[in-house]
């Protein structure tokens, strides 16, 4: 993912929480998923070089990078 389309999705997205190194936001505006082209929930931002993730609930998931960061797109089930 190049740096206008990292700048334009977390521009456009809901801030939600930033912790341990794993920034949330949410998609309040339906946007696109890149990978899917489908609407998804979430966009997780990994920026350490190791994160850990506790989902609460079954979710499908769309990867991709930008720069060093592992950025995910979750869709609810």
């Amino acid at each position: 993912m190049d740096d206008a389309e990292y700048d334009e999705l977390t521009t456009s997205l809901t801030p939600n929480e930033s912790v341990d190194g794993v920034t949330t936001y949410r998609n309040t505006v339906s946007i696109a998923c890149p990978a899917c082209e489908k609407p998804f929930d979430d966009l997780v931002v990994c920026e350490d070089e190791y994160s850990s993730l506790e989902l609460s609930r079954m979710l499908d998931l769309c990867v991709t990078t930008h720069e060093d960061e592992v950025v995910l797109f979750t869709h609810k089930k």
